[in-house]
């Protein structure tokens, strides 16, 4: 249990960046985050303007015994980027990104938001594989493993992780990599935020864009079986190039549709022959896809995903899409209590699944992800929407490889369902846990308990 939290004048001499308590009025900004369903009051928020910064609140939480929750985009739908009472180490402050064109890398500060990333990176011709929502932290998405448009080309973030720079328990600074702390190295990729904070990234890039094919087309719900039959074929014989999400979205006019979002990042002309059963599938309402900028792509999701509503999500990983889930999955959406709620399915394919399981901390590399996203905006109707979320994950639960992304566990989540995120490799991360935080100072994420 955290304790009180002590003045934060000790830190004040050196700090450089921004220390920000109750009394001030810049608070209640200071400790909102995305997760409009998250509304907690720490002690302290402590937005860090460098390695020095981070390594002083980390110092002082540990001393004086209290909750640290660490924030890079506040993204986590759980909420663990904030805490009652204890210290918020804000990173938002950290936001240097530098390319390098010939080696073609990249470093970033852990603040920085993927649609900056993206801006820095295809400005010159680059990238890496990335989060699918711009305003997504790059810290967060990349520690517990990163699935994005480019991932069935080039693996997951991790796969494209080649140092990391973190501030461990003991308030050490150290980089990791392939030769230094190796075993450091394998438990960031994919072990969430449960072994420091980190405060740079750097990231191996690739030719991408800046026009790339994409988009998405949409048919109307009625149909929604008829597609996810032919999606479920059609994704077993796609280039590692193309990439295609399905998703149960409503438009804004009310209209409840099924989609099929897709990124080809080669060659126009192959992007185009690729996608063309995409196109000529059905009678679709609306047919987005086509040339378009590998920035734009990263934001299609971006209007149905706003900051501040009210989420509760429940995800899985699936062995397949049955014909009886596929039955279930179009009658439950068509009751969906909110229109801005979706379903969405990921293949874990092409180089993601041609990575070994225990190459890297994160395990789940074959199946399909399956998310239940409620999102709503009346405090009043928390009850039904976290009703039909839940709902909606039993209906996987059939055909359920027993893991989860980490990223997308929630709000109530057991202790079997986050030892399901690290499957096979959690004991060896236990073990890792106990030998660089033994204390479980960094607790407020999908934790795993430190084991001797």
């Amino acid at each position: 249990m955290s304790k009180r939290m002590p003045s934060a004048d000790a830190l004040r001499s050196s700090f450089r960046g921004q220390l920000i308590t109750p009394v001030d009025s810049s608070y209640d900004d200071a400790r909102r985050v995305w997760n409009g369903l998250i509304d907690k009051r720490p002690g302290l928020v402590a937005e860090c303007a460098d390695t020095a910064d981070v390594i002083a609140v980390v110092n002082f939480a540990r001393q004086h015994g209290v909750s640290l929750a660490v924030r890079g985009g506040g993204h986590s739908i759980a909420g663990n980027s904030t805490c009652d009472g204890g210290v918020v180490l804000d990173l938002s402050r950290m936001k240097a990104v530098s390319v390098d064109k010939a080696a073609r890398t990249a470093h970033a500060q852990g603040g920085v938001l993927w649609q900056e990333f993206d801006q820095q990176t295809q400005a010159v011709g680059l990238a890496t594989t990335g989060g699918m929502l711009g305003d997504t932290g790059i810290a967060g998405l990349t520690l517990g493993g990163g699935f994005g448009w480019l991932c069935r080309k080039y693996g997951l973030a991790i796969d494209n992780l080649l140092s990391v720079d973190l501030v461990l328990a003991s308030g050490e600074f150290v980089t990791v990599n392939e030769h230094q702390f190796p075993d450091l190295f394998w438990a960031v990729r994919g072990g969430s935020g449960n072994f420091g904070v980190a405060t740079s990234f750097e990231f191996r890039l690739h030719e991408v864009g800046p026009t790339i094919t994409g988009g998405l087309v949409l048919h109307p719900l009625e149909r929604g079986v008829e597609m996810l039959r032919f999606y479920r074929e059609f994704i077993q014989s796609i280039p590692d190039e193309l990439a295609v999400a399905a998703a149960l979205i409503t438009s804004p006019d009310g209209q409840k549709l099924a989609a099929m979002a897709a990124a080809h990042c080669g060659s126009l002309a192959d992007g185009e022959r690729a996608i063309r059963p995409l196109k000529e599938f059905g009678a679709p309402v609306l047919d987005a896809i086509g040339p378009v900028t590998y920035v734009a792509q990263q934001s299609l999701f971006k209007d149905g995903f706003p900051a501040h509503l009210l989420n509760y999500w429940k995800a899985d990983s699936i062995k397949e899409l049955s014909d009886g889930l596929i039955s279930a999955v179009i009658d439950h959406y068509a009751h969906a209590p909110s229109p801005r709620s979706a379903m969405l399915w990921f293949p874990f394919s092409g180089a993601v699944s041609r990575v070994a399981v225990d190459a890297t901390a994160y395990p789940h590399r074959s199946g399909i992800h399956m998310g239940v996203y409620s999102i709503w905006t009346d405090p009043a109707l928390a009850t039904p929407n976290v009703k039909w979320a839940r709902e909606g994950w039993d209906l996987m639960r059939p055909v359920s490889t027993g893991g989860v992304y980490v990223n997308e566990l929630g709000l109530d989540e057991s202790d079997a369902r986050i030892q399901g995120a690290y499957g096979s490799n959690y004991r060896r991360l236990a073990h890792l846990k106990a030998k660089y935080d033994p204390e479980n100072l960094f607790r407020l994420n999908a934790n795993i308990p430190p084991v001797r």
